[in-house]
């Protein structure tokens, strides 16, 4: 706990300690009782050796990581993202230089950046949707 003594307590500070007990109370070292008449103690003291002082005789507990915390690794592979980063690059300067003709001739043109934009797109998206590339490159240690 980061709880410096010596200073007055705050309501973040109080309800941390409330939230030890709790935790305390979970894992069966105290009873309702003693709970409650300890959280009456937490939400009455002044000070942090007072808050100190509501813990001093249970056991210090281990930070509890939050079951969101778990790190499982980029959802998609660094190979997906690179593609489809370039992918996502070419096809906006296609649409820009598109759109640049058909200002410049006064209406809109055959819309040619399809061309370039769907085939490569479907490949992406066919490849991401089944792992295809990913089980064929395993062995060389390129598909994590």
């Amino acid at each position: 706990m980061d709880i410096t003594s010596g200073t007055r307590a705050d309501d973040v500070e109080r309800q941390q300690i409330a939230d030890l007990l709790a935790r305390h109370l979970g894992a069966g070292r105290i009873d309702l009782t003693e709970y409650d008449q300890r959280v009456a103690r937490v939400w009455n003291c002044a000070t942090r050796d007072d808050l100190q002082l509501v813990l001093a005789d249970l056991p210090k507990l281990v930070a509890e990581r939050p079951a969101n915390a778990v790190h499982q690794g980029p959802r998609i592979p660094l190979w997906q993202r690179i593609e489809g980063a370039a992918w996502l690059g070419v096809s906006v300067l296609c649409v820009v230089i598109w759109a640049l003709i058909s200002l410049g001739m006064g209406q809109f043109t055959y819309p040619w950046p399809m061309w370039v934009i769907g085939p490569w797109g479907a490949v992406l998206a066919f490849r991401a949707l089944t792992g295809w590339e990913a089980r064929g490159c395993r062995g060389r240690g390129l598909a994590r």
